[in-house]
């Protein structure tokens, strides 16, 4: 019943599968089951063994877990290249799409302890996103393409750009889970990125100009 259920989740979030048993040849599938040994490893403190096993999963599924990060009920990863690092914490139905990373960020202690994300329930990664540092997603949120999380997410928000920002999004009559998480169409228009790119140009500009003039006030001291 258990893997029934597994399964049957993963149908309901992904349009492409015509049976349960074609998600079977699923990496995402493999990665989780593959983790699910790793964990109890690396919970018992068989830590080689526990990496052994992270190893052989990453080589076949291109998706690195590590052994000692919690995950719930229902994970989905849509495709591979995800790297969710040891001190995340994940709950339950929870879809991550391909190229995300859950980072850690070194404390200024220097301390390990907790590095990385905790994804509430029912939240949506996109491709290509980066949640970074012991911060928390709230419950159904969702993480646009590309974007970069480094700042606490409220539960329901929509989270886009670099860092990554709240944005409102028309509400509609939608099905319970929306693939791909939110629609490029409402989400990355052309005034916005346009706007994105116009911030970064001024940005290296005046990193440009500052090296510039420290540039020339060293000029006269080495005269």
């Amino acid at each position: 019943m258990g893997l029934f259920a597994f399964l049957s989740s993963i149908k309901a979030r992904d349009p492409a599968p015509r049976s349960r048993w074609e998600i079977l040849t699923y990496p995402g599938v493999w990665a989780l089951g593959f983790h699910r040994l790793a964990h109890a490893l690396y919970r018992a403190d068989f830590f080689l063994l526990a990496r052994l096993v992270n190893h052989l999963s990453r080589f076949l599924t291109a998706i690195d877990i590590h052994p000692g990060a919690r995950i719930g009920r229902n994970l989905f990863i849509d495709h591979g290249f995800v790297v969710i690092g040891e001190t995340s914490e994940i709950g339950d139905n929870v879809t991550i799409y391909q190229g995300a990373t859950l980072g850690g960020t070194n404390p200024a202690s220097g301390v390990g302890g907790k590095r990385h994300p905790t994804i509430g329930n029912d939240v949506v990664i996109s491709l290509g996103a980066a949640i970074l540092g012991p911060i928390s997603v709230g419950d159904g949120a969702k993480i646009g393409a590309n974007a970069v999380v480094t700042k606490d997410v409220p539960a329901g928000a929509t989270m886009v750009g670099i860092p990554a920002r709240p944005i409102p999004v028309v509400v509609r009559e939608e099905p319970a889970f929306v693939p791909y998480g939110t629609p490029c169409s409402e989400v990355f228009d052309p005034v916005t990125q346009r706007h994105e790119l116009m911030k970064c140009e001024l940005e290296a500009l005046r990193v440009r100009l500052e090296h510039l003039e420290r540039l020339q006030r060293k000029a006269p001291d080495a005269a």
